[in-house]
């Protein structure tokens, strides 16, 4: 088996190595090829590599490489987790939406719609690029935002999956406040890439019985500071949003911390030039410490679990994936991608049906829906109008001023990455 990673220059990478050493037996590679075109961070990345499956006794061979081409050649699946732009334009996603006084936030709002511009054209190169490589390949999109960059691939009619850590971050956090294993925790999980609830816990699988009223009344003040939210809306829901859910139920507060501490990129990239002089160290063979802060807790177990099922060889029988709606939620159109738990086999994923929803949700999954779908249309065709549009069309946005302004600074700082600009 051979499985490429697409940005494994990522300081993030470590971890997904991890992951893929401690569970070889339910995804057994045999070639791992990290691509990345920062040849300095890729030869860092890749050392510490060699010498995690080195010490976890894994005898798969890692290759690194900027070429592309050579390191989707033959794949079963390919991983994207790049960063058009990188920290630099991170930073600017969230900080000039701030201006406006909106949020500024590298996956959602203007700040969201700014990466998706600069990304999906990347994307779909490289995903036909894979196709030509090998067209029974699986593309497995970690890239943000997720909802939209899958959407793009797969109207473009390739095999691609969304994955985000969100859903197993609660699966593991609830089973630990149940003491019981990860694997007996079933979450009803339902809406878009970070845009999602937990609308049951259910053990055993998804007909097991719900524990979520008892998670709440017992475990409601741990869940709601997870969230950072207050624990009576939590109770008054019924159910435990994402923390993203945050921009939209508090976004005026959300705005107000944002301008009175440094940015999320910020802090970011002062770790990631921590982390890659930690890599450098030829004595250090695991992922460190200080790799936990940076984000993407238990990405790489969600990874080889969607990887395993894929491909054939194991994973979970359902699993929390971004996919084509298909009637799922029939107020969304069948093309619209959906975050839900899904039966995940070679053929790819089948959503489980979920119940009817609560207007109070099912009404902003369906404006989310409309404004990526106006982003994606920006993002394949261009235009100062079509980016007008897509924010005008944003919840966290929606007045026409805002929008106006908003699309003069967002082409402003993106020029470079536009090629209509």
């Amino acid at each position: 088996m051979k499985l490429t990673v697409v940005g494994g220059g990522s300081t993030y990478t470590p971890e997904l190595v991890d992951g893929f050493a401690r569970l070889r037996d339910t995804l057994p590679i045999e070639e791992l090829v990290l691509v990345d075109p920062a040849a300095d961070r890729l030869e860092l990345v890749g050392g510490l590599a060699r010498r995690i499956f080195a010490r976890q006794g894994h005898a798969g061979r890692i290759v690194t490489t900027s070429d592309l081409d050579a390191g989707v050649d033959g794949a079963d699946a390919v991983l994207l987790q790049l960063r058009v732009g990188g920290q630099a334009a991170r930073e600017k996603d969230e900080t000039w939406p701030l201006e406006c006084g909106c949020i500024g936030q590298e996956t959602t709002g203007a700040g969201g719609l700014a990466k998706a511009l600069r990304t999906v054209p990347v994307v779909l190169d490289i995903a036909e690029r894979v196709r030509r490589a090998n067209p029974r390949a699986w593309i497995i999109d970690f890239t943000n935002p997720v909802g939209i960059v899958t959407r793009a691939l797969l109207r473009a009619g390739h095999r691609a999956v969304g994955l985000c850590n969100v859903a197993i971050g609660f699966q593991r956090k609830f089973a630990a406040l149940l003491d019981t294993a990860p694997a007996e925790v079933h979450l009803a999980h339902v809406g878009l890439n970070h845009l999602t609830w937990e609308t049951g816990v259910r053990l055993g699988g998804p007909d097991g019985a719900d524990v979520l009223p008892a998670l709440l009344a017992e475990h409601g003040e741990a869940i709601a500071a997870d969230v950072r939210l207050p624990r009576p809306l939590l109770e008054s829901l019924g159910v435990v949003p994402s923390y993203y859910l945050r921009y939209y139920y508090a976004h005026d507060e959300v705005v107000r911390e944002l301008r009175t501490k440094p940015s999320r990129a910020a802090e970011v990239a002062a770790m990631e030039r921590e982390l890659l002089a930690m890599y450098g160290d030829p004595t250090l063979d695991e992922k460190p410490a200080l790799l936990a802060k940076r984000g993407g807790a238990f990405y790489s177990e969600a990874a080889v679990d969607l990887a395993a099922a894929l491909l054939g060889g194991g994973g979970s029988p359902y699993q929390v994936v971004n996919t084509l709606n298909r009637g799922t939620l029939p107020f969304l159109p069948d093309d619209a991608v959906i975050e839900v738990q899904a039966a995940v086999g070679p053929e790819g994923p089948v959503p489980l049906p979920v119940p009817p929803l609560d207007p109070l949700f099912s009404g902003l999954i369906a404006n989310v829906t409309a404004y990526e779908d106006l982003a994606l249309d920006a993002a394949l065709r261009g235009g100062r109008d079509r980016v007008f549009r897509a924010l005008l069309a944003h919840p966290l946005i929606g007045q026409y001023a805002y929008a106006d302004a908003l699309t003069d600074r967002l082409v402003a700082h993106n020029r470079e990455h536009l090629a209509w600009a």
